[in-house]
């Protein structure tokens, strides 16, 4: 039976989502990552319902549940103090509201569920994309190392530094947003005071602390947000100065104090902000996840767009079965399929990418008195609420190519 031939640029989390979709539609997949290895690397992420849906239909849904959290609170905490302003219920009220589970989860554990849906091989390490080409007879792939690849369709899942994206539109122009991220993990038992499966913010005249459980609640990631000079180059991996993360929580009150004297390691994230694309692909090439639409943090919602993403995509290439009667080239048909996916994602996408500009900070920000004010909590919440109901296979038309046709 022929297939489709798809290469997948990069091996995160939108790049194994992709490759799980399309694998589970019958399509021959290949993920090209530039690292010599996968390994386990990375802090926390959250997994919300619009993402755990789509993750459960893949049959995720129990290894979720046995390596994930589902917290049962989120609470908003006074800076100096440390006083619970607002407390809302998480856990099964979520579910019931959302119609999926909420989870806090290791990114290493998320990977490896994903990597796990995979044939082994799909996954190549050590080939690094240096440039390609689009043809009618399909897209050329080199790597740095002097490979090549050849395949019907190509996926840029690059990330934010694309060099998919960068072949399609150029460099872009990152903006800095005058903000760094501190990220990193603490033992929950070097805290024992704080809880164990509860989402804390706690937000201060000019930082914000975030914590949340992973692992069981035996690992508690942290992400601060905390006013910069001059931004350094977008990176996820560049250490933190711990004497700075310190300084810029001094006078906070004793939870976060101890947090942050916990802290064996850090990494820091200099916020960088881009307007969205107005044009994701072109021909037998698109984008996918952060490579398509790179957003800030503040929505949580890097890994449940770039699933959605998957979704959709493999709803558009359909199936491969032996070919039949159908007007147009091959390629033809492929593009299409390609320009059907972006009309349906980059709207929603583009909606997120802007929401997550502000994503509850502003309604965090302490009033004049320094207490963060009483309606945050329900304002933080309402932000996202409608990301989490949108269910992204729910209403999709019929695939643009039916199965079969691009076979």
């Amino acid at each position: 039976m022929p297939k489709v031939r798809i290469a997948i640029v990069g091996a995160g989390m939108g790049g194994l989502a992709a490759a799980a979709a399309l694998t589970r539609a019958g399509h021959e997949v290949r993920v090209h990552e530039q690292a010599a290895a996968l390994g386990e690397v990375g802090v926390g992420m959250h997994l919300t319902p619009n993402g755990t849906r789509i993750l459960q239909r893949w049959g995720l849904g129990d290894a979720l549940r046995a390596r994930a959290v589902r917290p049962e609170a989120m609470e908003v905490r006074e800076w100096a103090g440390g006083t619970t302003l607002v407390r809302r219920p998480m856990g099964e009220a979520w579910t019931a509201e959302f119609g999926a589970p909420y989870y806090t989860v290791h990114r290493a554990d998320l990977h490896a569920l994903l990597l796990g849906l995979l044939p082994p091989g799909t996954v190549r390490a050590g080939h690094r994309l240096e440039r390609f080409t689009d043809a009618e007879d399909g897209v050329r792939l080199e790597f740095a190392d002097g490979g090549v690849d050849e395949a019907d369709v190509l996926i840029g899942a690059d990330g934010v530094h694309s060099v998919v994206r960068h072949a399609l539109h150029g460099p872009g122009t990152p903006v800095f947003t005058g903000q760094s991220a501190f990220r990193g993990l603490v033992a929950r038992r070097d805290v024992p005071h704080l809880p164990g499966d509860t989402v804390l913010v706690w937000a201060g005249p000019d930082a914000r602390m975030l914590l949340y459980p992973v692992r069981g609640g035996e690992q508690l990631t942290f992400v601060a947000i905390v006013p910069a000079g001059e931004g350094r180059p977008e990176s996820w991996s560049e250490p933190g100065d711990l004497g700075a993360l310190a300084a810029a929580f001094t006078g906070w009150n004793e939870d976060v104090t101890a947090l942050v004297a916990a802290v064996r390691q850090a990494r820091r994230w200099d916020l960088h902000d881009r307007e969205p694309l107005t044009s994701w692909g072109r021909g037998a090439v698109t984008l996918l996840g952060d490579a398509a639409h790179p957003m800030l943090p503040h929505h949580g919602q890097g890994v449940g767009q770039a699933v959605e993403d998957a979704a959709v995509l493999a709803h558009f290439l359909g199936a491969p079965h032996p070919p039949h009667a159908r007007a147009g080239g091959r390629r033809g048909r492929i593009a299409e399929a390609l320009h059907r996916y972006e009309a349906v994602r980059r709207p929603h996408t583009t909606r997120v990418q802007l929401g997550s500009r502000d994503g509850g900070s502003q309604r965090l920000r302490p009033t004049a008195d320094g207490a963060a004010p009483k309606d945050s909590m329900s304002s933080l919440v309402q932000d996202v609420s409608w990301i989490q109901r949108h269910d992204a296979e729910a209403d999709l038309p019929e695939a643009a190519v039916p199965a079969g046709a691009l076979a």
